[in-house]
């Protein structure tokens, strides 16, 4: 224990002035990136991706010549890779997609011609692929997919002509679609949503070139929406950005990449604060993809430019930054 009392005047400001430059975030800047699994398939951006327990499940995306319809399931604890059943409908990118018990849900997204409103299941049990009711609203591409229990809901997006906000929530019992009210926010579109127990949290993306800074919850459990503090209040313009990824881990979320940025982002839910980590430590990117299981969160594919990727990255929240991992 220091006593001021006993320490000669220049050195008490010496130390006085260290301190002071000792800022908020040099103290609590956490977080590391470590290199995970490649892909095994091509790389690619504009990917979709849903989970299942321990097992995620990717396709579908554009490695910048075609347009793919490829399937894989990553095994999340055995860090492995293997390929299943292609997508059946049209190869696309800008999908969406969301899981319900043992079944995934893929649909929507662009062909390299049109926006897409088509929908297929998938059977985690048999490996099969079928059509179901086709999206409710508009067709559409770069839109958000989530997920309750009981249903799967979709929203926001752009038509080819204008942004949506609009959102439809998915009853597998009567395969239909049930348009959805009360969501406040902005138009948008390249959004980004990470899910927290039955919350979902979402923000993020453009509209008419123009970042969105409105942040908001989604209670699955009253599908009532509930405006959160803007991105840009008390924070960092950093925040704001498009073509995201975004995952959870315990009770905290995340968002990462985007625009051409590596900064990080931690979302507090019970004090609706965000705390800057570690930046993605791989290349700067948009169009990546997160999969998690609310235990473990990666990063992975994405484009910068003309090039595409294919690696991984897992981020450890309360790990403290390494830069040769």
């Amino acid at each position: 224990m220091l006593h001021k009392k006993n320490i000669p005047l220049y050195v008490s400001a010496l130390l006085s002035l260290l301190f002071s430059g000792c800022t908020d975030d040099e103290e609590t800047i956490k977080g590391n990136w470590l290199v995970s699994t490649v892909f095994d398939g091509v790389p690619r951006a504009s990917a979709v991706s849903f989970t299942i327990g321990d097992f995620a499940y990717m396709g579908t995306g554009y490695d910048g010549d075609v347009y793919l319809t490829d399937f894989w399931k990553y095994d999340i604890n055995g860090g492995y890779w293997t390929q299943v059943s292609d997508f059946p409908g049209t190869a696309r990118s800008s999908a969406v997609a969301f899981a319900i018990a043992e079944t995934g849900y893929v649909g929507t997204g662009y062909d390299g011609t049109s926006e897409l409103s088509d929908f297929y299941k998938y059977e985690t049990a048999s490996n099969t692929w079928a059509p179901i009711s086709d999206f409710g609203g508009t067709a559409r591409r770069a839109a958000i997919g989530f997920d309750s229990s009981t249903a799967g809901y979709v929203g926001t997006g752009f038509d080819g002509t204008n942004d949506k906000k609009d959102f439809w929530r998915y009853e597998p019992e009567t395969d239909s679609w049930v348009e959805l009210f009360g969501f406040g926010g902005n138009k948008r579109r390249e959004g980004a949503s990470f899910t927290i127990g039955d919350k979902v949290y979402f923000g993020t993306g453009a509209s008419n070139s123009i970042n969105q800074v409105d942040f908001w919850v989604f209670d699955t459990s009253t599908e009532i929406w509930t405006r959160l503090k803007d991105l840009d209040e008390k924070s960092s313009y950093e925040i704001v950005r498009a073509n995201a990824a975004a995952f959870s881990i315990g009770n905290y979320g995340y968002i990462s990449g985007g625009n051409g940025y590596v900064s990080t982002w931690e979302y507090d839910p019970s004090t609706d604060v965000w705390k800057n980590k570690t930046g993605f430590e791989g290349a700067s990117r948009s169009d990546a993809l997160a999969i998690y299981n609310g235990i473990r969160g990666f990063v992975l594919l994405g484009k910068s430019g003309n090039y595409y990727f294919d690696d991984m990255y897992e981020f450890k929240p309360l790990e403290k930054y390494e830069d040769e991992d």
